[in-house]
C-alpha cells in the first residue's frame, strides 16, 4: 500500500471514530429532539361535553390557579401527602385527547379552581381550550378558536393559563389572549398581540400570563414586548419596552412596598410600574438562541435569573432604580426549569432538557457557593408542597425530594408515573385539592396524593 492510501485511510479512520464518539455523546439529545412533536401511542375521540351548568362553580382549600400557583411562588396549599410511594400512587381518573394531531403537542400545564380545571390543546388547525371537572375527569366545556402554529417542538400552546376569580385567561403560541368564563366558557373578549405590534419569539409565544388588579400583563414582543390588558374588557391599557418576547412567565415583586412586574425578555430583565407600564429598570441578560425561559424568584426584594446553554445565574438585589448584581456563575443554568427559596437556600436543576443529565443542587444564596449536587434524578421540574419537592424528570419518573442543607435526600420516587411516553416530559407536575395531576401532551391523569 501506498503512503498517501495509509495516509487517506488513516483520516478516514479517525474521522470515523470522531464521528461514532460525537454520536453517542449526543444521542440521547436527538432521540429526545426528534419525539417533541410526535404523539405517542392512540389518541382518543374528544367525548361529547356534559352540562356545565349543572356543576356550579366552587372553590377548593388548595386551588392552583397559575403557573405559579396561588400566591406566586410555585407552593401548592396541599398538605398531609403521602410520602410512601413504593406502591405507587392511586389513580383516580385519565384523559387521552387533549391533542388530536401527530404535530400538535401542547406543553401548557393545567390550572385548578375547586370542581373546574382548564387545560390547553390542539387540533389541525385550531388550540383547544378543556375545561374537566376534578371529580371525574369528565368534559364540562370546550373551547377554540383558529390559529396558525408551526410544529417546531409541537404547535400547541406552551404557556399556562391564569384564573381570576370566575375566568381564566389563555394565550397561545401564536399570541391570542383569550378571557373565558370559567362557568360555562363564554368568551367575553379575545385580542392578539399582533394588533399592538407584537412579534411572536422563534419558539413561539411561551409566557404565562399574571393577572394583577384589574389588568392581566403578557410578553408581546415587537414594540409590545410586555402589554397590559383590561382584564374586564380586553383594552389594551399600557406597553412596556421594544424587542424580542422572552419565554419565562411575567411574575411580580415587592420593592420598598410597591408593586413591580418583572418581566424577563428575550435580551433581559425588566422592572415595571403595573400602574403606567414605565420601565422602572432593566438588566441586560443575553443567552444563545435569545432563550430566557425560566421563570425569576424573589426572596424580599432579592431575585435569582437563570438561563441555559451553559450561562448561568445571577442574584439580584433590587430597588426601585435599579439592580445590582451580588453574586453571577454557572453553578444553576436552567433552561426552563423554575428554582426555589426554601429555608434560607437556593434549590434547583442545573442543565438543559435536551437530556436526562442535568444536576439537582443546593447554593448557598448569599455567595453562590454549591453546597451539594446530585444527579440521581435526571433533569426535570418540580413543585414544592408539605416541606417537600415533587420532581419529575423528563422520562415521565416522579421523586419525592426532601429539602436539605446538609445533603441531597430523597424520600420516595414513583417510575414512569405517565406511563410509556416518548420525547421529553416537558410540563411540571401540579397539585390542588389533595391530587396530583401529570400531564404528558395527549394525556393528563389524576392521581391521589394524601396520606
Amino acid at each position: 500500500m501506498k503512503k498517501y492510501q495509509k495516509w487517506t485511510l488513516g483520516i478516514l479512520g479517525i474521522l470515523l471514530v470522531v464521528i461514532i464518539v460525537f454520536a453517542a455523546m449526543f444521542w440521547s439529545s436527538i432521540t429526545i429532539l426528534m419525539g417533541t412533536e410526535e404523539l405517542r401511542g392512540t389518541t382518543d375521540t374528544i367525548p361529547e361535553v356534559t352540562s356545565a351548568e349543572e356543576e356550579p362553580l366552587v372553590i377548593g382549600d388548595a386551588d392552583w390557579i397559575s403557573w405559579q400557583g396561588v400566591n406566586g411562588d410555585n407552593r401548592a396549599e396541599v398538605t398531609g401527602i403521602k410520602k410512601d410511594w413504593s406502591g405507587g400512587l392511586k389513580k383516580l381518573w385519565e384523559v387521552n385527547y387533549l391533542c388530536q394531531e401527530n404535530s400538535s403537542a401542547t406543553w401548557s400545564a393545567p390550572v385548578i379552581r375547586g370542581n373546574r380545571l382548564i387545560v390547553c390543546g390542539r387540533d389541525s388547525e385550531n388550540d383547544l381550550v378543556f375545561c374537566l371537572n376534578t371529580k371525574d375527569g369528565s368534559l364540562l366545556w370546550l373551547g377554540s378558536y383558529a390559529a396558525e402554529a408551526n410544529a417546531s417542538h409541537g404547535s400547541g400552546p406552551r404557556a399556562t393559563p391564569y384564573i381570576d376569580n370566575d375566568r381564566v385567561y389563555t394565550y397561545g403560541r401564536s399570541g391570542d389572549l383569550v378571557c373565558w368564563s370559567l362557568l360555562d366558557g363564554e368568551e367575553p373578549w379575545t385580542t392578539n398581540v399582533s394588533f399592538e405590534g407584537g412579534e411572536a419569539p422563534q419558539w413561539g409565544f411561551a409566557s404565562s400570563p399574571l393577572v394583577q388588579g384589574d389588568i392581566v400583563i403578557v410578553q408581546g414582543g415587537g414594540s409590545a414586548r410586555t402589554v397590559a390588558y383590561d382584564k374586564i374588557t380586553g383594552k389594551v391599557l399600557w406597553k412596556s419596552g421594544n424587542g424580542i418576547a422572552g419565554y419565562a412567565a411575567i411574575t411580580n415583586i415587592d420593592i420598598d412596598g410597591n408593586p413591580v412586574i418583572l418581566s424577563f425578555h428575550g435580551k433581559g430583565l425588566a422592572a415595571i410600574d403595573p400602574k403606567n407600564g414605565n420601565e422602572l429598570w432593566n438588566v441586560p441578560w443575553e443567552t444563545s438562541f435569545d432563550v430566557n425561559a425560566t421563570t425569576p424568584i424573589t426572596n424580599g426584594e432579592r431575585v435569582f435569573i437563570t438561563s441555559g446553554y451553559k450561562t448561568g445565574g445571577v442574584m439580584l438585589k433590587t430597588s426601585l432604580t435599579g439592580a445590582e448584581p451580588l453574586w453571577q456563575n454557572k453553578t444553576i443554568a436552567s433552561q426552563h426549569s423554575d428554582s426555589f427559596f426554601i429555608g434560607g437556600f437556593l434549590y434547583g436543576y442545573s442543565g438543559d432538557s435536551s437530556q436526562n443529565k442535568g444536576s439537582f443542587k443546593c447554593v448557598d444564596p448569599e455567595s453562590g457557593a454549591e453546597i451539594w449536587t446530585s444527579n440521581d434524578i435526571g433533569w426535570g421540574t418540580c413543585v414544592f408542597a408539605d416541606e417537600h419537592l415533587l420532581c419529575m424528570d423528563i422520562k415521565g419518573n416522579l421523586f419525592l425530594v426532601k429539602p436539605d442543607p446538609e445533603n441531597f435526600i430523597k424520600k420516595s420516587e414513583f417510575r414512569s408515573a405517565l406511563g410509556d411516553v416518548k420525547g421529553p416530559v416537558w410540563t411540571k407536575p401540579v397539585l390542588a385539592n389533595e391530587r396530583l395531576y401529570l400531564r404528558f401532551k395527549q394525556r393528563l391523569i389524576c392521581y391521589n396524593i394524601v396520606q
